[in-house]
């Protein structure tokens, strides 16, 4: 993810080139189900994840203190003290003597005694309490003088009660201390309190507060309604952890695998680069603590049927930013992480790395096949640093595949000079990014058409549609977006005998934390919607298909500068027997076609249709109403190997016919 060149992304309409309405059987759309094409990647269809928009903190991992052990550069970031006006106590942080010298800050809590005095935590723009749900309390404690009771009160956004737990009897040592809570209502703005009552002195450390109800239940883990939301898309692989954040805006910003699978205390706090980034929306708050970090996301990978696919950094900072660089002569240690890495998920329990990764309770490895080179790097600069990273890993691991960069977009000087460079050093795989207006996408059905069948393939691994400009926080998830990524994916489709595999970014944002917009899946401290974008996704990813079927749309030509009147792809799925017909209809008007299905003797009458469509362009999914675009499936009647079918206007359609 980057900062791209801004440019409008005018409607459909205004640009004046909607297709016109069609008559019946002016469009005939041929299958040529007899002559199979390409096969396709099982894992063709994915999930890209970066630490943007609060997608991991305050997001995906289920943590609900911010700022938890106190080691922001301002330690009582997220904190507010809580001190009447009779309460007379002091807060001081502290590093000496510190439960864990990794993360030494700690907070001293000294009270009076003459009224309740604490402090309280804000969470990530509110906490959201479920009534009924059990909610784990933890924090490392040691007392230090009196015997006050230290209160845990999880107060709401009015102010009222929610739930109240006593902790007492603290030791001299720093010692875990748990309790639970049960919330009587459910509040999205909630706040969490720790009060002293009485006179004495409490040291604070790693205050946590986690969903008893995580993904499998796993204590602290990650947030059950956001992964099941990656579940339903049924990906065929994961690319973490971005994105920029990857590279950092300075090396010593850089994301560094191996910090993040430490003990959790143990995991060094580091700046998110989209903390800083975008002047029109700032986030001063936003760092990353690593909860979520390497191991919990080849977990995430297991639990999805998803293969991993690791980005690490190949010793450049962004581009974008400082662009510093790891001299040549220097680059070794990043070499050697990256092949620590592949020991860590795939070698054996008894290896250094392999052992880790079975301490941690994972003793089987993780089957990981592709691994990232850099991120959306580009110049000499990348091919200089690329060569000695591919040498090194394909000459003690050929079987990995490895992903390289063709820069930040689609067609400019910096792709044309990465493509050649790479096929000579034949590349597996480029990873190629997008983000542009919609027309963008509906004119780049066919860019894949006539790429080289023999060179490196191709990761489509960012790509979104804008609706006003790059990088505009006025930028919408509308379903006329979602048509233009629809569209363009038909091509991607069509070509899976070069594009391997295609994922949309930026995946997660937080409604109240947001720093790029559009984005797949939104939430707040209590909901998730999926976005009109979100169902094109898991609707090519549940129809996939086993093999391409040649497609021709007869009638439906239009110039290139222009949206054809029809999209439309085909594959067939080799245990089913489906012929799998994917057609957008981005215009204002239904159309009716003539389908023909060559190279079957017969197929069942009754086919099962799904549709996505809405009455404008500009319909958007929110969380007043999540489900305004969304699929609905019904059975269609009077299926033959010629039959006539309905699109309704701005609309995309999957058919699945069955073979006989």
């Amino acid at each position: 993810m980057k900062m791209k060149i801004l440019f409008p992304a005018l409607a459909l309409a205004v640009l004046g080139l909607l297709p016109p309405a069609c008559q019946a059987d002016s469009i005939t759309l041929t299958v040529q189900a007899g002559q199979p094409g390409p096969r396709i990647n099982p894992a063709m269809w994915g999930i890209f994840f970066e630490d943007i928009n609060f997608g991991a903190d305050g997001g995906l991992y289920a943590e609900l203190v911010k700022n938890h052990g106190f080691e922001f550069p301002d330690p009582m970031t997220g904190w507010t003290k809580i001190s009447p006006s009779l309460a007379k106590g002091e807060l001081s942080v502290r590093d000496d003597n510190p439960f864990d010298p990794a993360n030494a800050h700690y907070l001293r809590v000294h009270s009076e005694g003459t009224a309740h005095f604490g402090i309280s935590n804000e969470g990530f723009r509110g906490i959201g309490l479920r009534q009924g749900e059990t909610y784990d309390f933890s924090a490392q404690i040691r007392g230090v003088a009196g015997n006050a009771v230290l209160w845990l009160n999880l107060v709401g956004g009015d102010g009222s009660m929610l739930d109240s737990v006593p902790l007492k009897g603290f030791s001299s040592e720093w010692k875990p201390y748990t309790a639970q809570l049960h919330p009587k209502a459910t509040d999205a703005k909630a706040r969490l309190d720790l009060i002293m009552d009485g006179k004495g002195t409490v040291d604070l450390d790693m205050v946590s507060l986690f969903p008893r109800h995580t993904w499998k239940d796993r204590p602290g883990g990650l947030r059950a309604d956001m992964v099941q939301m990656l579940a339903d898309l049924k990906p065929g692989f994961l690319r973490f952890p971005g994105g920029c954040i990857v590279e950092g805006s300075q090396l010593d910003r850089r994301y560094q695998w191996k910090n993040t699978i430490l003990p959790v205390p143990d995991r060094k706090l580091l700046i998110n680069r989209w903390n800083y980034e975008f002047e029109h929306r700032p986030a001063p708050d936003y760092f990353q603590s690593f909860g979520l970090g390497f191991f919990e996301f080849f977990q995430l990978c297991e639990d999805l049927g998803a293969q991993p696919l690791p980005i690490l950094n190949c010793g450049m900072a962004c581009q974008f930013n400082s662009g510093e660089l790891v001299p040549l002569d220097a680059l070794e240690p990043y070499i050697q992480d990256a092949l620590d890495l592949i020991e860590f998920a795939n070698g054996p329990a008894d290896s250094p790395w392999g052992a880790k990764r079975a301490a941690m309770g994972h003793p089987a490895p993780f089957h990981m096949n592709m691994m990232g080179v850099g991120n959306e790097q580009w110049g000499p600069q990348y091919i200089e640093r690329y060569v000695p990273f591919a040498r090194a890993l394909k000459e003690k691991h050929p079987g990995i595949m490895l992903v390289s960069d063709a820069g930040p977009s689609p067609d400019d000087d910096r792709f044309k000079f990465l493509w050649p460079k790479l096929r000579e050093l034949k590349a597996d795989i480029v990873d190629e990014h997008s983000y542009a207006n919609p027309i963008w996408f509906f004119t780049n059905n066919h860019r894949y058409d006539n790429y080289d069948r023999n060179g490196p393939k191709v990761f489509m691994g960012e790509y979104g549609a804008q609706s006003v400009a790059v990088v505009s926080p006025k930028n919408r998830n509308t379903l006329e977006c979602a048509l233009a990524e629809a569209a363009y994916m038909t091509g991607l489709e069509r070509n899976a005998d070069v594009v391997r595999m295609a994922s949309y970014a930026p995946l997660f944002a937080n409604a109240a934390a947001w720093q790029w917009t559009p984005d797949l899946i939104w939430v707040d401290s209590l909901h998730v919607y999926g976005t009109p974008n979100y169902y094109v996704q898991q609707l090519f990813s549940r129809n996939r298909g086993d093999v391409v079927l040649p497609v021709e749309l007869g009638g439906a030509s239009a110039p290139s500068s222009q949206v054809q009147p029809l999209y439309a792809s085909a594959v067939r799925d080799d245990q089913t027997h489906d012929i799998i017909l994917k057609v957008v209809n981005p215009g204002g008007a239904p159309i009716r076609i003539a389908i023909e299905l060559m190279g079957l003797a017969k197929v069942q009458s009754k086919a099962s249709r799904t549709l996505l469509a809405g009455a404008s362009l500009s319909d958007v999914n929110s969380f007043e109403n999540a489900l305004k675009v969304a699929p609905l499936e019904s059975r269609i009647n009077g299926v033959g190997l010629r039959f006539h079918q309905n699109f309704p206007p701005y609309s995309f359609t999957v058919l699945r016919v069955t073979a006989q």
